[in-house]
């Protein structure tokens, strides 16, 4: 076989290759970002329009959360921890009724301590520790971002439309602290499809609605 027949033999080995390359890396980007899309769910919406509408970007940083956190090994709360967090729980539940304000803040306090008692970054680092919740608990991180910053914000001066915000912050951190507390073999609780957890709290739902009726103006 002469020279110049093995180098178009090369070169046209290399240029299959190539192309095999460039086909793959084209399957791939569509899958790898609806792969993200499905593990994030809302977060990836919310991260998207936080970039302004660059998937791409957003995708970036979605799959560096993904690298920094995703192989985060957490521990199961003992049954005596998990007892006192939901006591804690159920007890700024019901004191929305009187203060609301002060039942978000602790609301706040609680999923910060719990997420840390599960292995999540400490609350201190506040920013990384919601990082990382994304990750594993992508379809409920939202509600301690909104209970964070009701409890971070000066009283509202719109009265009952802020009280209602407050609570409506408290129900969605709910399903966050439920998950983080959950009696699961990894601490979580049977989902559905949306995400949404199928096992009640221990706190009366009855009473709840009654603090959404009753809650005073903070």
């Amino acid at each position: 076989m002469s020279t110049g027949v093995i180098i178009a033999l090369i070169v046209i080995v290399a240029a299959v290759i190539a192309v095999a390359a460039v086909l793959t890396m084209r399957r791939r980007g569509p899958q790898h970002g609806g792969s993200l899309k499905r593990r994030f769910g809302p977060e990836y919406e919310r991260t998207v329009a936080r970039h302004d509408g660059d998937t791409k970007a957003a995708e970036r940083e979605l799959t560096e959360r993904v690298e920094r956190h995703g192989s985060l090994r957490t521990r199961t709360l003992e049954p005596a921890e998990r007892d006192r967090f939901e006591a804690r729980w159920a007890a700024a539940q019901e004191r929305f009724v009187d203060s609301p304000r002060e039942a978000v803040a602790e609301a706040d306090r609680l999923l910060s301590e719990v997420a840390g008692a599960r292995g999540f970054p400490e609350g201190g680092q506040y920013e990384e520790q919601v990082s990382a919740l994304s990750v594993h608990h992508a379809h409920h991180v939202d509600g301690y971002r909104r209970v964070h910053d009701g409890a971070q914000a000066h009283p509202d001066t719109d009265g009952a439309a802020g009280t209602e915000r407050l609570r409506e912050a408290m129900v969605e951190a709910r399903a966050l602290f439920e998950d983080l507390v959950g009696h699961g073999r990894d601490g979580h609780r049977s989902a559905d499809k949306d995400g949404d957890s199928r096992t009640p709290a221990r706190g009366n739902d009855q009473s709840w609605a009654l603090n959404r009726r009753q809650a005073k103006e903070s």
